[in-house]
This record gives structure tokens, sequence and C-alpha cells, in this order.
């Protein structure tokens, strides 16, 4: 009788082990297949990422000058201001003006590339001051900036809301990448960088 049960049992357990290989198989075939397929998407939304931030940087060369070490835009015509000052020299107002239309005909061009994909831009405009002493620097930056938008919302250059907000800043005396020392006044000036904003990006 156990020698029956025995040869039973032997058999019955070799036909288990091997559904259980071939079950094993077959969901190590569909891991590999699902994390492949995961490893290609993740690739071309790495792709499509560095594809917005290389669009990002199409300013006109006539206006703009990319600062690959500091990762921002700097003006090709340095935008400088008396001291103690935040007002536009009326030399340098035209060529804001046209630094505003370029940003707000490079947005469009982004929008409509774009179109369907979660990418909104921050277009930050940052007043800088020089060391001189004067109290109320950081104050000052923030005035120059500001100096800038008041004048492209005077001109009626606004970039469309629904992609793309400006921040006003001032870094005042503050910062990175400033004029050395002997080039002081040089700081009184400001930069614009432009940062997209990148959510969920949507891959054939």
């Amino acid at each position: 009788m156990r020698s029956q049960n025995s040869g039973f049992f032997w058999p019955s357990f070799a036909d288990l082990m091997t559904s259980l290989f071939f079950i094993m198989l077959v969901l190590y075939v569909l891991t590999y297949l699902k994390l492949t397929n995961q490893q290609r998407v993740t690739q071309q939304q790495l792709n499509k990422i560095k594809e917005v931030q290389a669009a990002v940087k199409e300013l006109p060369r006539k206006y703009f000058a990319y600062d690959s070490v500091y990762k921002r835009f700097s003006l090709v015509q340095n935008i400088q201001f008396a001291q103690k000052s935040d007002v536009i020299r009326s030399s340098d107002i035209q060529y804001l003006v046209n630094v505003g239309k370029s940003i707000s005909n490079l947005i469009d061009t982004l929008k409509t590339k774009y179109a369907g994909q979660d990418i909104k831009y921050v277009v930050i405009i940052e007043g800088m001051a020089s060391k001189d002493n004067y109290l109320d620097n950081y104050t000052l930056s923030y005035k120059r900036a500001l100096a800038v938008q008041n004048l492209w919302n005077a001109r009626n250059i606004r970039f469309d809301q629904t992609i793309c907000e400006v921040q006003v800043a001032g870094s005042g005396t503050g910062g990175i990448g400033r004029f050395p020392r002997s080039q002081e006044t040089q700081n009184q000036r400001i930069l614009i960088q432009i940062v997209p904003k990148i959510g969920e990006i949507k891959v054939e």
C-alpha cells in the first residue's frame, strides 16, 4: 500500500514542479518585456526633456547670449543703470522692447511645438546692484527688474499666461557670475532667465 502511494506521489510532484517552472518562465518573460518597455519610454521622455531645454535656448543671438557656466541668459547689450537709479536709459528702451518681443515669440512658438504636453515656462527678470555702500541695494535691484516688466506692459508685450508666468526678482549685491571688483559698476544691470517647468511627458 505504501509503495503504491509513493508511486502516485512522485509523478504528481513532478507535474507540479513542471507547471511552476512554466509559470515562473512566463512571469519572467512578462516582467522583462514590461521593464524593457518602461526603459524605452523613460529614454524617450528624457530625450523630449532635453529637446525642450534646448528649444528654450533658441533666442535671437542678436539680443541674447547663453551662459553655459551659470545656465542663464545675458543680454548682448549690457543694460546698465546709473548708480542708485532704477530708470532705464532712453538708449536702452527700444532694445529692451525687442528683447521682450523675442521672448514672447519664443513662448508662442514653444506653445505650438509642444501642444498637448504638460510644459509651462517661467520668465525671470533679475535685477542686480553694485557694491557701493548704498543701503537699499536689494530693493533697488528689484525695482530695476520691475522697470523692465513695466516697460513691456506699457508696450503691450505680455506673455501667454496659459503657459508662462513672469517673476520679478532682485539679487542685490549677491548672486553668482558677477563682474569682478574692477568692473563693479557693470553689476548695475539685469539678467533674464527662461526656465521650463516640465510635468508629465507623453510619448508615442
